[in-house]
This record gives structure tokens, sequence and C-alpha cells, in this order.
């Protein structure tokens, strides 16, 4: 399958991300149990978001000085579609996000570290999945139609299901995890194993990372196949799905405290996925182009958030 990423546009992506984890596990505060502030949220918010565009502006600044203005302009629109898509995907994290840290009453404190842990087994999930993707659209051109009716039922089910809670009492996973390890009854700090009587345990901590992980998988079976009705170029699908990871957990932070204004959110989420499947089965007869594609997701993403703002503006619970 053709691409436009050279094998060291890979390479210092690749150590791009690298390098910015380990500066935010060495070096800014990421080694250190504290409640995340939204003034740090939303700087590390616009951080990401301002490195996405930036990394937009150079793919299209190489691009046009190799293969001209117009494939510049199209695998930048691509990139552009592909990560707000992503981005926009990744909000349905933060309401799992915060449905887990409630159930296990996870100290704010401790919230990060499992959070930047999810982000690193994220990442290396998704290049998995992506690559595996990417795989399966080249031998078999027609498994895009197959993820195209995928998101349609998706779409649809996150709208007869956007008010149900899932009960993590019931949860499987859980339940199998809780009667085959041995758990701790609090929280030991941010430790996710401890040793008692010469015997491990796990701490509740590492149920949730398992939990967070588990999670990311399941939206990654939505994100990914959405971003192949935008562009089948590996090099594209992979940077703009890796930005959009890096920057959840800033955004789970940016979120946290007024996600019940966000209310109609998961809605305008489950249009974009039915959008997207949409397209991608529609592709046949027709070809949406990549900017209205782009400005269509923008235009539902932005409706329904200012929607969900006018609607609880009165609420004496809305912060």
């Amino acid at each position: 399958m053709q691409s436009i990423g050279e094998w060291w546009m890979w390479a210092g992506f690749i150590v791009f991300v690298i390098a910015m984890l380990l500066l935010d596990l060495l070096v800014l505060g990421g080694r250190t149990a504290h409640k995340v502030s939204p003034k740090e949220a939303l700087s590390w918010s616009l951080a990401w978001v301002s490195l996405a565009l930036l990394f937009s502006g150079l793919l299209w600044w190489y691009l046009n000085s190799t293969v001209g203005r117009v494939i510049a302009d199209q695998k930048t629109l691509e990139f552009l579609a592909g990560y707000l898509i992503e981005k926009s995907l990744s909000v349905d994290n933060v309401f799992v996000f915060l449905m887990i840290f409630g159930f296990f009453a996870v100290p704010a404190e401790l919230q990060r570290r499992v959070l930047i842990y999810g982000v690193v087994g994220a990442i290396v999930l998704r290049a998995v999945m992506i690559l595996l993707g990417v795989w399966l659209v080249s031998q078999i051109s027609w498994v895009l139609y197959i993820f195209g009716a995928f998101l349609v039922i998706t779409g649809i089910k996150m709208i007869l299901f956007a008010e149900h809670e899932p009960d993590l009492n019931k949860n499987p996973l859980l339940n199998w995890l809780r009667n085959h390890l041995r758990v701790t009854e609090t929280f030991q700090g941010e430790k996710f194993f401890v040793m008692r009587d010469g015997l491990r345990y796990v701490t509740p901590l590492f149920l949730v990372l398992i939990l967070i992980e588990i999670s990311d998988v399941i939206f990654a079976v939505d994100s990914i196949p959405a971003i192949f009705a935008i562009t089948t170029d590996p090099f594209i699908v992979f940077t703009s799905n890796i930005f959009a990871i890096m920057g959840l957990r800033a955004l789970y932070f940016l979120l946290a405290d007024m996600a019940d204004r966000f209310h109609l959110l998961k809605y305008g989420l489950a249009v974009v996925l039915l959008f997207v499947g949409g397209k991608m089965l529609a592709a046949y007869w027709y070809h949406i182009p990549i900017q209205w594609s782009l400005g269509i997701v923008a235009t539902i993403i932005l409706v329904s958030v200012v929607l969900s703002l006018l609607l609880t503006k009165n609420k004496p619970n809305a912060a």
C-alpha cells in the first residue's frame, strides 16, 4: 500500500513520541503523585493540539516541496480530518475513565500515573491494530464496507444506549481478576504490586489499569476503522491516531470536573460514526471530498458541545 511516509519520517515520529513520553514520565512530574489542576490540563491540551497542527504544517511544507501542492493539500487535510475524528471519538474514553475511577474511588492524585501507563499501552495496542487494519485493507479491498457497516451499527447502538450506565460489579473480566488474583483491600499509594508475607499482591490500582487498557482496545475497534473512511495511508492513519491518544490524558483531566455538562456529546459522537460509516458504504457510488468530511465532523461536534452547554447552563450541579 502506497504511503507518503519515508523510513526516516516513521523513525523521527517514533523518536518524538518516545521523547515526549519520557519527558512526561521523568521530567514534568509524571513520577510525582499529585492532582492535575484544570490549568495544567488546559496547558497540556493546548500543547498537544498545537503540536498536531505544527506537524500538519511541517507535513504540508515537506510534501509541497517534494511532490507538489495538490498532494500536500490532500494529505494534510487527511491528517487533520483523521486527527479530528480520532480526537472526537477519544472523548468517549473520558466518560468510561470517569466511570472506572468513580467505581474504584481512585484518589485524584493517583489517576495521573494510571493514565500515563494507560497511554503507553494504548500506543502499543493501536500500533498493532493499525498495522493489522492496513494489511486487511491492502489484501481485501471490500473489507472497508464491513468497517462501514460496523460503524453504522455501533453508532446506532451508541444512540440507543447513550444513557445506559454499565454496572462494573457485573463485569466478567473484573470478577475473574478478583477471583484469581490476590488483591489488597486498599490502595498502596501509586504501587501496582506489593509483597505481603512473601506473597505478591496486586492493588486495586492494578485492576483499574487493566480495565483502562481493555476499554481502549474496545474503543480502538471503533476509531481505527473510522479513519479508513478518510485515508488508507498507513503514515497518516498512525500519526493522527497517536497524536489523539497522546492528548487523551490531558483531555480527561480537562473534562473530568464538568463531564455532566457535555451529556449530548455522546449523541454527537454517535452521529459522527453514522456519518463515517455511511461515507464508507457509499464510497462506490459517491466520494465525499475530504474537506467536506472535515467540515461535517467539526460541525457535528461543535453543535453537540454548544447544545450541551446551553441546556445545562442553569443547572445548579453544572460546573
